[in-house]
């Protein structure tokens, strides 16, 4: 099994001749108000056998996106709608009505369910979202390999289950750019991280047992984010110093081979 960093938080997947995709996307405008397109983003090296989703902000999930890389029929994978009402469910209903429209083939999915999907094995794991919004993370198995995706989970106290049931782990994919975020319906706002910083990655990347720990979300070449997002000033630097030698940075396009 081999993976490639696809931009922000978005994965490929490839095992013999199938490849599935985890928060792929194509267009990060909902977040990065200065966006150009096709900078800091890879698009899929073929089609796509399944699409994994760890929740429906928009900087995770692109309709548009998966419907042009999925083999016709390609289950999506994702965590269940929100409750409540529309303003609790602002940042997740672009994303839906964009489901909608694309009509793809998708399953919601509830934490430590698991799926076969051709040669990948894929389970949802739990992980707690920064804004209140239903979210999974995903461990997915192939060639005797186990990749681990994050999201943009906060650190929580679900990992050491995670790790008992899946450690050790080939390679961890996680968020590092510790946003804090000051949002209109969530007032008054928080000041602590709504995804993880690089020191609480490196630490769930060690109780992972990680191979690799590969940091994530978060994006040095276009730094101009919607107000009320603000980041750590520098996560690889960051997370390379706490991590240690299981720290791998991982440029957008690259592929990490695990069979070596």
């Amino acid at each position: 099994m081999r993976v490639r960093r696809l931009g922000w938080a978005g994965l490929e997947i490839e095992a013999g001749d199938q490849r599935l995709v985890i928060d792929y996307v194509r267009d990060l405008s909902p977040l990065f108000t200065g966006w150009k397109p096709g900078e800091g983003l890879a698009t899929p090296s073929g089609t796509v056998t399944a699409a994994l989703v760890t929740h429906l902000h928009r900087d995770h999930t692109d309709a548009a996106a998966l419907a042009d890389v999925l083999v016709p029929g390609a289950p999506v994978l994702r965590p269940a709608p929100g409750h409540g009402d529309d303003v609790d469910n602002v940042t997740t209903l672009l994303a839906e009505r964009e489901l909608e429209v694309r009509r793809l083939t998708i399953e919601v999915v509830d934490a430590w369910s698991t799926r076969e999907i051709g040669p990948f094995r894929a389970t949802a794991v739990p992980a707690v979202d920064g804004l209140g919004d239903p979210q999974v993370n995903w461990v997915v198995q192939a060639d005797g390999q186990r990749v681990f995706h994050g999201g943009d989970t906060m650190f929580h106290g679900y990992w050491w289950l995670v790790a008992r049931r899946f450690s050790p782990l080939d390679a961890v994919f996680l968020p590092a750019n510790g946003a804090v975020v000051d949002a209109p319906h969530l007032q008054p706002p928080s000041p602590l991280p709504a995804a993880m910083d690089p020191r609480q990655s490196a630490a769930a990347a060690e109780i992972l047992d990680a191979r690799y720990a590969v940091p994530m979300h978060y994006e040095a070449e276009q730094p101009d984010k919607i107000a009320g997002y603000v980041e750590v000033a520098d996560p690889e630097k960051e997370f390379r110093a706490h991590a240690g030698t299981r720290a791998r940075v991982l440029p957008v396009g690259e592929w990490l081979d695990l069979t070596t």
